[in-house]
């Protein structure tokens, strides 16, 4: 029978793959009767590998011993350079390696990442092959010796979470210090893949816990852009500097902000992080937890009492980023803090120019909200107690109950009573400045819109008469009257007046 092509996609003929498969299994019977007919035992498949590779890496003693007795290349390499020793230490077959060392294989044999018998066993967390590579080869074989990316067999096991391995080789006396190309030493690259308990044997040597690597970064800072919880918090324990800088000036609470970590944002706060140190673009944590909308590692970090004022590269603070991209929660944790409405982008725009021509309606509403309350709170005493009767002050668009009453009076004066002008007229009467105005005027809706435009004007009003504790339908009326309009005031007070739900009107929620 004709032997053709075992598939399209591979370069060996049947019988060829048939071979293969033998050796894969172990069934030298197969391959002596293949043999037999002429079968060349360095055959190569599209990838390079002959049946000494897949019988190595199977650990296959008959299959090899075959093999090496009908004087196949023990160090024949395919084509990512693995051999039959270096697939043997990668699988761990101890007995396969006994035999390929016996028989000459190359003992400093390299694949193309540069990586040794010793990598290979290291990485994979082969204790019995690297014993025997240390106890009986250490001549041939050095401890230390790296592969293309710089990493040692130590670099490896860290990475890939063999602690057994970092013991023995701890044990052997390895160099901790050593680093990879980019500056990584093996605690490096615990800290950055999770492994905590092979992160404490490395810090207990002593290891300089602060170490940096090519780009500045330590093991706190890789950490905690993973979320690695427990490393993060063995660090700190280890007394780690909380406040080490990259080369671009990130902290690690710029990395917790960047991704929400809560848990390690949380821990890097107890241990005294500076809250307000800004990275090589002048950018906080709390611009970062901003602009990545993370609210809770925001409120966090507010809650730090941090800088809310800090100018990022385009002189933008928090405020300025949560106006620009829509974040009304975020905005509101920073309007409640308290924060400076009056700085100026590099455009020259406010956080509320920036909400309006964004066209973030409710946000320039809040701000509005924020910036009379500000007013209003200077130029009244109180105590915390007296406000919004113990309720937590929000601007954000009120929905409660208890107000819908007044919202509704609120709307039919707008959309019903109040001219073009009015509005306006009734806003100046109230202390509304022309940036207020010109916000809330910049929402288009058409021809009508000065309904809509009076309506969030007197929501917004509404807010600051209820947070400062006063009667709504005594100063509407006051209001109204003071723009020549008692007639109105006096039809406002009779329909509001007739509501039973009024009597709730005196009680002072934050809208």
């Amino acid at each position: 029978m004709e032997d053709t092509l075992a598939s399209e996609d591979d370069i060996l003929f049947q019988s060829e793959k048939e071979f293969h498969d033998a050796a894969k299994r172990n069934d030298t019977d197969k391959m002596l009767e293949l043999m037999k007919k002429g079968m060349d035992v360095k055959t190569r498949n599209k990838l390079g590998r002959t049946a000494m590779h897949w019988a190595a890496g199977a650990g296959n003693l008959e299959a090899v011993r075959l093999l090496l007795d009908n004087n196949t290349d023990v160090d024949e390499e395919d084509s990512f350079g693995m051999n039959a020793l270096l697939l043997a230490s990668w699988f761990g077959h101890l007995k396969i390696l006994h035999i390929l060392v016996a028989s000459g294989a190359k003992l400093n044999s390299k694949n193309k990442k540069g990586l040794s018998m010793l990598h290979c066993a290291a990485q994979r967390g082969h204790i019995p092959v690297l014993e025997f590579i240390l106890d009986d080869l250490l001549d041939d074989v050095r401890l230390d010796t790296v592969d293309k990316s710089g990493k040692t067999a130590f670099h490896l096991a860290a990475e890939h979470g063999q602690q057994e391995v970092v013991e023995f080789l701890i044990g052997m006396g390895c160099i901790h210090s050593i680093k990879d190309k980019d500056g990584n030493t093996a605690m490096h690259l615990a800290a950055k893949h999770g492994h905590a308990q092979i992160l404490q044997k490395i810090v207990e040597t002593g290891t300089d816990v602060d170490e940096t690597n090519r780009d500045g970064l330590t093991a706190l800072h890789l950490s905690c852009s993973e979320g690695h919880y427990k490393c993060v918090k063995l660090l700190l324990e280890a007394h780690c500097n909380v406040n080490a800088l990259t080369n671009k000036y990130m902290s690690a609470l710029h990395y917790t902000a960047q991704h929400g970590f809560e848990k390690e944002t949380s821990l890097l706060l107890e241990a005294g992080v500076n809250t307000n140190m800004v990275d090589w673009q002048h950018t906080s944590p709390l611009h970062i937890a901003v602009l990545n909308n993370h609210a809770e590692v925001a409120m966090m970090i507010i809650d730090a009492e941090c800088d809310l004022d800090i100018p990022d590269i385009r002189l933008q603070t928090a405020l300025h980023i949560a106006a620009e991209h829509g974040r009304q929660d975020m905005a509101d944790m920073i309007l409640v803090a308290g924060v400076n409405l009056k700085l100026l982008d590099k455009q020259g725009k406010t956080s509320l120019q920036v909400a309006a021509r964004s066209n973030h309606v409710l946000l320039v509403d809040m701000i509005i909200k924020a910036d009379r309350f500000y007013k209003w709170e200077k130029d009244n005493t109180r105590n915390d107690g007296d406000l919004c009767l113990g309720k937590p002050l929000s601007f954000k668009q009120d929905h409660q109950l208890e107000t819908q009453h007044l919202r509704s009076v609120m709307w039919r004066l707008a959309n019903r009573c109040l001219s073009c002008g009015e509005w306006k007229t009734l806003a100046q009467h109230w202390g509304f400045t022309d940036a207020h105005i010109s916000s809330i005027e910049q929402q288009w809706t058409g021809k009508k819109s000065f309904r809509e435009h009076g309506h969030r004007m007197l929501l917004i009003w509404l807010h600051g008469v209820l947070v400062a504790g006063e009667n709504p339908i005594k100063a509407l009326y006051e209001g109204l009257a003071g723009i020549s309009r008692k007639d109105l005031a006096e039809s406002i007070r009779n329909k509001a007046n007739a509501d039973k739900s009024t009597n709730s009107r005196k009680k002072c929620i934050a809208m």
